[in-house]
């Protein structure tokens, strides 16, 4: 149990939901997903299962793709419609070339304010538990990087938006954010994953279509994790020493900071990391 498996989540359904589902089916092997998806959302959920766990930020660093609806003219303390939206009293309305006119200020390198209903911890509390108790806190903006926002459909209240960014950015967020650049509020009503890397909704498994008996067809191989990091492949004698932690001599290995070793099947083995004598250090060893 050494890989990845494409999960096309239904509302409704928390991630851990997600998790446990395969975790009852595989235990007493680690599974652990790459990047939280809230029950309203659908789509794209990357379960790392077996050493794979140990790639969940690699997966969690590759572009993500939403495509997320927003009703305008209202506003929630969750920036959603979790909690029951308020209308905002005379809100304008928008033009459609109005939104697009705003959108270049959202696209770029950001400094984003994360919702208070969020899984962020404060003090060793999660953000949402204390927002939930009545003492939402105050969360300090941090910076997210959008990489492109294109309106999809509009139709007051209904705007429904395209969005690639990357990790760490709250969707909910950039709809407020966006909305108030226009003078009024917007509430996320619905939210899809289309994709993470090379992860795509249509091509994910529904949790419940998991058994197993399927479970094996399901799992990808565990370097489309680290399909970005340049790769070298490993003879038999290399793949031993990598084993024992040794340090790996090889004139003719690629640059980059970070190496996926590869045996001969093309399956990854280990991470390794160049050093300044031109050695390679195992860091992550999956044999």
């Amino acid at each position: 149990m050494f890989g990845l498996i494409n999960l096309n989540k239904p509302a409704g359904l928390t991630s851990r939901d997600a998790v446990n589902r395969v975790q009852r089916l595989v235990r007493p092997v680690k599974v652990g997903h790459a990047g939280t998806l809230d029950p309203i959302a659908t789509g794209v959920l990357v379960l790392c299962l077996g050493p794979a766990t140990r790639l969940i930020e690699h997966v969690q660093r590759m572009p993500k793709r939403y495509r997320a609806t927003f009703l305008l003219g209202r506003r929630s303390p969750s920036d959603d419609i979790e909690l029951e939206p308020e209308l905002i009293e005379d809100a304008p309305v928008p033009s459609r070339s109005e939104i697009e006119e705003t959108l270049p200020d959202f696209v770029g390198r950001l400094m984003q304010r994360p919702p208070a209903y969020s899984a962020i911890k404060v003090q060793g509390k999660k953000a949402y538990d204390l927002a939930r108790s009545g003492a939402a806190p105050d969360l300090p903006p941090r910076p997210v990087e959008i990489y492109s926002l294109e309106i999809l459909a509009y139709d007051y209240p209904k705007l429904v938006l395209d969005v690639r960014c990357g990790g760490g950015t709250y969707i909910r967020s950039l709809g407020r954010d966006l909305a108030e650049s226009l003078g009024t509020g917007a509430v996320m009503s619905e939210l899809e994953r289309t994709e993470i890397g090379a992860f795509h909704a249509p091509n994910g498994i529904d949790p419940d279509a998991i058994t197993p008996e399927s479970l094996p067809e399901a799992l990808l191989p565990a370097r489309l994790a680290v399909a970005d990091l340049p790769s070298l492949s490993l003879s038999a004698a290399e793949i031993e020493e990598v084993r024992h932690g040794r340090f790996l001599t090889r004139p003719d290995q690629p640059e980059g900071t970070e190496l996926a070793a590869l045996d001969e099947e093309g399956d990854l083995v280990a991470l390794l990391k160049p050093r300044e004598d031109g050695r390679l250090q195992p860091i992550r060893v999956f044999v």
